[in-house]
C-alpha cells in the first residue's frame, strides 16, 4: 500500500472519520505559525487514555505539513497501529522545543520568542 502517491489526502481522509478506535492524533509545532519543524503522531486505543505509541518527526529546512515523505512516513505508522481514525490540529500550536528537556521547567522557550506570550490555541497575544 506505500507509498502513497497522496498521503495527506489519505490522512485527511482518517480525520473524517468520526468513531471509532485506535485514534491518531497528529500535532504540529513550530518556531512561529507559519511553519511546522515538528510533528507528533500518537495513537490512542481507548477513551479516556494516554497515547500508547508516538512518534515525532523534526525538520530544520522543510514544513513538515507539505513534506510528502514524511507525510507517508505518518501513514504508515497510523496503518502499522491500525487507527481507525485521526484528529488533528488545523495549525501550529506552539514552539517545538519541550519544556523540562529543551529548556528549563516553568520557563519560557529561549529559541521561540514568537510563542512567549501567545495562546496556542487561538494564536492571540495574551498578558
Amino acid at each position: 500500500m506505500f507509498p502513497l502517491s497522496n498521503p495527506k489526502y489519505w490522512i485527511q481522509k482518517k480525520a473524517r472519520r468520526k468513531t471509532g478506535y485506535p485514534i491518531a492524533t497528529i500535532a504540529y509545532y513550530g518556531p512561529n505559525d507559519k511553519f511546522a519543524s515538528k510533528v507528533v503522531v500518537g495513537i490512542v486505543l481507548s477513551e479516556n487514555t494516554e497515547p500508547a505509541f508516538m512518534e515525532k518527526w523534526f525538520s530544520e529546512d522543510q514544513d513538515l505539513r507539505y513534506d510528502d515523505v514524511i507525510n507517508n512516513q505518518i501513514a504508515q505508522f497510523i496503518e502499522k497501529h491500525k487507527a481507525e481514525r485521526a484528529v488533528m490540529t488545523d495549525k501550529i500550536i506552539g514552539c517545538p522545543h519541550e519544556e523540562g528537556i529543551d529548556y528549563p521547567l516553568g520557563e519560557k522557550c529561549p529559541q521561540c520568542p514568537f510563542w512567549e506570550n501567545r495562546d496556542r490555541w487561538t494564536g492571540e497575544i495574551i498578558g
